[in-house]
Formats: C-alpha cells, structure tokens, sequence
C-alpha cells in the first residue's frame, strides 16, 4: 500500500517566465514507464498539495487493478485570469518530455477536459492522453476510439467524458444506500462543488431519486430540505461551474458557502477543493457517511477524528476514481462509445468496491481507508506476478 507520508518517485517545479506563476509534477509511479494524473490550475496551489494527489492517483490506478502508475500536475495560478490558457501552455511545453512518452494527464479542478486538449492540439500532441495512444498498435484507431467515448452524448444535453466522474461518485453514494438498506428516495445528500465532479453525482443522484438538500459554489450554499431542482440549476451554472443567482428557482434558501458541511443529510460529499474537512470544521459534520469526490477531500486529523465518531469516510482513491478507471477502460479497448456499457460497468465495479469497504465497517468500524489500501496491496502484489518485458517492467498492451 502507499501511506499518506510515501515518498514520490520525482518532483519537478517550474516558474513561468511571463507571470512567475509557478507548477509543479509529482510522479509518485511509474508502472511500464507510464502514470496517470490530472491537471489542476488554482490560486494557492503547493507541491505538497501535488504530492497528496499524486499518491492518491497511484492508489487509485491500484484500486481498480490498472496498468499505470499515479502522477499530478498542478499550477498555482487563478483559473479564471484572462492569462490562464498561456499559463497552462507554457507549463504543458515545459513538461513536453513527460507527455510525450509517461505521463497521461486530463481535467482537474480549474481545468476542464476540452481546454488541456485544447493545449494539446496547440504542441501538436492532439490529445491529452498523448503518452498513452503513442503506445497503441495503432494510434490513429485509438485516438478515435477515445475521442468517440469522450464525446458520445448522454441524457441532459452532456457528453460522457464530462460526466462520468460523477456518475462513478453517484454510485458511491448509491452503494452506500444499498449496503446500509436504505430507501433511496428518503436519503438526503449534500454536496460541495457543483462543477464536472459534483455537477455530475449531484445529476445522476437526482435521476435515482435520491434527494439532493444542498449544493454550494463558490457564491454559497443553496438549500431546499424537499430536495433541488438539480436539472434547473445545472442549466443556470457559468464555466466555472457557478450558478447564477439572478434566475433561481423559486424556494431555495441562500446560506453562507461553508454552510453545506453543517446541514443536515445522510451523505456528504466534498466535490470541489482539497482539505475541505480539517480538524477546525470535521465537528459540524452531521452526515452518517462521507464520499470524497474531491482528491484528498478530508485531512488525516479530520478522518481520523470523523471515524472515531462514527461517520464512515469513503476514501478519494476508491469514490471518485471512476473516470481515471473509465479513461484506461476506454484506453485498453474495455469499454466504447455506447454510454451504457461505460455506465454498467462503473456501476457494477464501484458499488462492489464500496460494499466490501462498508462491510469491514459494518464489522468492527475499521476505517474505509483501512480497507480500501488492503485491496490496493493486493492488486499491486497480483499484478507484479504478471509477465514482464525484457526491462522488467509489466507490459502495457493499447490495442
């Protein structure tokens, strides 16, 4: 398994030379000399937060048994500064050696899936999982095979690479419910972020009938205790994922933005920035299960606090790992442009994940993460049985 204190394999810093905006990547892995990993752009961004996420995305890769390492990019630098695409190029260009041929990077938080592909097609690179398709038999084939997923249209007007991360975090939500008997049309949930990731679970949550209570952006929180109008309010957010205020439905109150971790529900789930749960605001956590669809959501002290009180914390690595696993799906050939088959197969494989967490839970209240980094040891120990190249290192088959 990989501790919260495991050293990464490399680090690399980077200043922008036009803004002094500085990057950074960590590439806690490597597995066939590949790793995996989004990019994020925010104001306040460190290394030591690249680092947590890095790790994070090699427990991922573990956890749903994928043939990569983890890695993160990160680049503190405010998303929505007019200078934000350059930004990001120039980083990109920095790091063409690693996105060339080890590095396989997508969207994070403030940086969206169509504007690094944009960057990518900038360097000649078409696509950000460049490293990866330049492995395949036949790169053209799969560049369209990936592309067509990416963009295959899904109900409600959006495209199935841009949702679902949130489906996979609704799963795990709906695992929860199923593992723990309850009446899905009588849990409440509240999430923070509704942006790709909370958008999406805020979207498919609401399909299920669960009731979403409460969905904060940056401007606040909105609540309504019979449930959002989820739908109604997706159509009123801007590109930064913020809904606009002059057009609210009708009945929905505004509270301050923090508010959403004190209200109460069944379910939290942190969507939008790192370190939202910290031992200063665990304590107004009134949910009966936390679901981190943000990367490192919850601070060791918040978790560790949380679990001793009895609120089960499903961990980053396993919640909202289901478009990194979607993305090598696709890669591999797993899956392809049929939404359904996407759809059923993260289902199928989160829910089971997130049973077998609860289960030990159930038992003797030993924490999820506990859980869930046994199941990674184990992936990890199996899959260095498997056969090697001539360098030693397990083959990376992209048909």
């Amino acid at each position: 398994m990989i501790p919260r204190n495991a050293e990464p394999l490399m680090r690399l810093s980077w200043t922008d030379p036009l803004t002094g905006a500085n990057g950074y990547l960590v590439v806690h892995s490597l597995v066939s000399g590949v790793a995996t990993g989004g990019t994020r752009m925010r104001a306040g961004c460190t290394m030591g937060e690249v680092e947590d996420l890095a790790r994070g995305m090699a427990n991922k890769t573990a956890t749903f048994n994928l043939p990569v390492g983890g890695a993160k990019g990160g680049i503190d630098f405010d998303p929505k500064d007019p200078r934000a695409f350059g930004v990001l190029t120039r980083f990109c260009s920095f790091l063409r050696p690693w996105l060339d041929a080890h590095w396989v990077t997508a969207e994070d938080l403030g940086v969206p899936q169509h504007l690094i592909d944009a960057v990518f097609a900038d360097l000649g690179l078409e696509q950000s999982f460049h490293a990866a398709i330049g492995r395949s038999a036949d790169p053209e084939r799969t560049l369209r095979r990936v592309q067509a997923g990416l963009n295959a249209p899904v109900p409600g007007g959006l495209l199935l690479g841009d949702v679902v991360g949130g489906y996979g975090v609704a799963q795990a939500c709906l695992g929860v419910a199923s593992a723990w008997d309850w009446d899905v049309r009588e849990t409440t949930v509240a999430i923070q972020g509704i942006g790709t990731m909370g958008g999406g679970a805020a979207w498919y949550l609401h399909e299920a009938g669960m009731k979403v209570v409460a969905v904060a952006d940056a401007a606040g929180t909105l609540y309504a205790p019979d449930g959002l109008d989820i739908p109604a309010l997706l159509d009123l957010r801007d590109r930064f994922g913020e809904v606009d205020r002059k057009r609210l439905p009708a009945g929905i109150k505004l509270l301050p933005r923090d508010a959403v971790v004190s209200t109460d529900a069944d379910i939290f789930v942190p969507a939008a920035i790192s370190y939202a749960l910290r031992p200063d605001n665990e304590n107004l956590v009134k949910a009966k299960v936390v679901i981190e669809a943000a990367n490192a959501a919850t601070t060791p002290e918040a978790e560790a606090a949380l679990s001793a009180r009895g609120v089960a914390v499903v961990p980053d690595f396993v919640a909202n790992a289901g478009a990194a696993a979607w993305a090598w799906w696709l890669l591999l050939g797993e899956v392809g442009a049929d939404p359904a088959d996407s759809f059923l197969r993260l289902r199928t494989e989160m829910q089971s994940k997130v049973a077998l967490l609860l289960a030990e839970w159930n038992m003797d209240r030993l924490p999820l993460r506990v859980t869930g980094l046994k199941l990674v040891e184990a992936n990890r120990a199996a899959r260095a049985e498997v056969a090697l190249t001539p360098e030693g290192e397990p083959a990376l088959l992209i048909p």
